[in-house]
């Protein structure tokens, strides 16, 4: 997590401060459950929730406890003593550390996907826009970076807006999959603290009880949140190469906006790079690198052992950091996509016509060519176009085995540009309702 790549509502939800406060309010509701159940006394629980909140916990202080102790809650568990005073001696009653770190993750990465996926709405927005605006713009298709057919550019931007929304219903299901909480105890069973501690608990910070905690919250659920993370920085990967493609030199169709004063390269003052994208790209493959130790998290030793919590110290704020910056950066440069439909349409007719071969291939065999045969006269006249820079339709016309089947009017109708973007407002119905 660096300042260059980070943005400050997610990294706060990161920062010691955020940390403690939540371990505080773990603590002090599960005093308030042991209170309303007799173990603790009232007014302990009234303390200890008066005084925490108004108190502003000294981090350099924690971390001078934790040197001597070497464990993190005990350090923040004194500290809270020296702040609440004797009552603070009803706090963290028949608890384990595990208790308060992992319900306190679980928090922050359900903060941590409302962000992200406000993120996706913002860029989806962005996406919808543009993709109206470009609905009937023609392009090429390309297929191995190969002309294949025309489309708009309305459609690869339409592409680009289901795909998102179905990172958000994927990210959606992973803060689901997080919302659990567990006040179990040693080795989850309960047997220190009632388990109506844990569902008081779990209802005040909007979470729900983990089933079976074995004192840790099972790292499955982690791995599956970091894992769609992974997948969600992947679609950011495929449209940040689209757009790179786009704005190579020899292509141009689109470029990100340069702004005024901007500058390209150090040595030549000519060069436009499409620097956002190929960042978003570096970003997409450090947030996919997160999934795997996510994964090998999941198998620990017996109920419990502690050597995910490395990982997790530096994946969780480092992923959802990096990814809230991605797709922030995403959607701004989807925003102010610069667009060139005239180079669409130069590009789109580089091969004089190449791009309408199936075509002529169907109405071929329509016309009662054997398809082995029909493929044969199409592609000798191709080749023409790639080896020579003939115009496709002008060989056509003068092929007489492709005369003898079909007439000059017919051959012309299958070079009609139309004929590919009819069904958009089909496409444009099933993506965007």
């Amino acid at each position: 997590m660096i300042p260059r790549y980070s943005r400050p509502d997610m990294v706060a939800i990161w920062s010691p401060e955020t940390r403690f406060r939540i371990w505080f309010e773990i603590e002090a509701h599960a005093c308030d459950a042991l209170a309303e159940l007799g173990v603790i006394p009232k007014q302990a629980a009234r303390t200890i929730w008066e005084k925490g909140k108004a108190a502003t916990f000294d981090v350099a202080r924690i971390d001078e406890i934790e040197r001597e102790t070497r464990h993190d809650v005990i350090a923040f568990l004194t500290h809270l003593a020296e702040i609440v005073g004797p009552d603070a001696r009803f706090v963290h009653q028949g608890m384990t550390s595990s208790d308060v770190l992992d319900t306190c993750f679980n928090v922050q990465l359900v903060r941590a996907s409302d962000i992200l996926i406000a993120d996706i709405d913002a860029l989806l927005a962005a996406l919808k826009k543009r993709a109206f605006e470009h609905k009937d713009t023609i392009t090429i298709g390309r297929s191995h970076g190969i002309h294949a057919e025309p489309t708009t550019f309305g459609l690869k931007l339409a592409q680009a807006y289901a795909e998102f929304s179905r990172c958000r219903a994927r990210l959606v299901a992973a803060r689901d999959e997080v919302s659990t909480c567990a006040i179990s105890g040693a080795v989850g069973t309960f047997a220190n603290v009632d388990p109506r501690v844990e569902e008081h608990v779990a209802r005040k910070l909007g979470l729900r009880p983990e089933p079976v905690s074995t004192q840790v919250i099972p790292r499955d659920r982690h791995a599956m949140f970091f894992a769609t993370l992974g997948v969600i920085a992947s679609s950011i990967e495929r449209l940040a190469i689209e757009i790179r493609h786009l704005q190579r030199t020899e292509v141009l169709e689109a470029e990100e906006y340069f702004a005024p004063g901007q500058k390209g390269s150090s040595a030549m003052p000519h060069k436009r790079n499409p620097v956002l994208t190929e960042n978003l790209t570096g970003l997409a493959r450090m947030v996919r690198s997160f999934s795997i130790p996510a994964m090998e998290d999941v198998a620990l030793w017996h109920e419990r052992d502690i050597s995910h919590s490395s990982v997790e110290r530096m994946i969780g704020p480092d992923a959802t950091v990096t990814l809230d910056f991605a797709l922030a950066r995403l959607a701004d440069v989807v925003e102010k996509l610069v667009v060139y439909p005239d180079n669409m349409l130069r590009n789109l007719d580089r091969f004089r016509g190449l791009i309408h071969s199936q075509r002529v291939l169907l109405a071929l065999t329509q016309a009662g060519v054997s398809r082995e045969d029909a493929y044969r006269l199409v592609q000798r006249n191709a080749m023409k176009v790639w080896e020579k820079g003939a115009d496709f339709l002008e060989e056509l016309l003068a092929d007489k085995d492709v005369r003898a089947a079909l007439s000059e009017e017919r051959i012309r109708e299958n070079f009609d540009l139309g004929y590919h973007t009819k069904h958009v407002d089909t496409i444009f119905k099933r993506v965007f309702g």
